[in-house]
């Protein structure tokens, strides 16, 4: 991968494991409650309908802005998903976010991991970097 970068990579792969938990989330649970029925995935990780579209949604922005703004997508995800996991910490496990996107333990410890990845993907990759078009041939 030509330019590649700590930044880009994490928001390539982070990105697309994000659209495709979200879309296997579906499978265990598609309620829109608050939470609604809850399921865990693979038998780990708690979800509903809110929370795989939130992994959709946050795994679709990093596929589209890997190109030309993974550092800032890699800084604010980290950012938000340790602020996360920090709530998911202080709520306690089997509880739910804003009343409606449930988490529990291993959600939380998931949440600070990426975060953490995150933060120091987009640390980790120089500032201003801004790829040029290549001028057709």
């Amino acid at each position: 991968m030509e330019g590649a970068t700590p930044a880009r990579l994490y928001a390539t792969v982070v990105g697309a494991v994000l659209v495709v938990a979200g879309i296997l989330g579906f499978f265990y649970s598609a309620s829109f409650g608050s939470p609604g029925e809850v399921d865990d995935v693979l038998g780990i990780l708690s979800v509903n309908a809110w929370h795989n579209v939130v992994h959709i949604l946050t795994g679709a922005i990093g596929l589209l802005v890997a190109g030309y703004a993974a550092r800032q997508y890699a800084l604010w995800l980290g950012v938000i998903y340790v602020a996360i996991a920090i709530w998911g910490f202080a709520i306690g496990s089997g509880e739910s976010i804003l009343g409606f996107i449930p988490i529990n333990t291993e959600d939380n410890f998931l949440h600070a991991i990426l975060g953490v990845l995150g933060i120091a993907a987009a640390m980790a990759t120089p500032r201003g970097e801004v790829r040029q078009p290549t001028p057709a041939t």
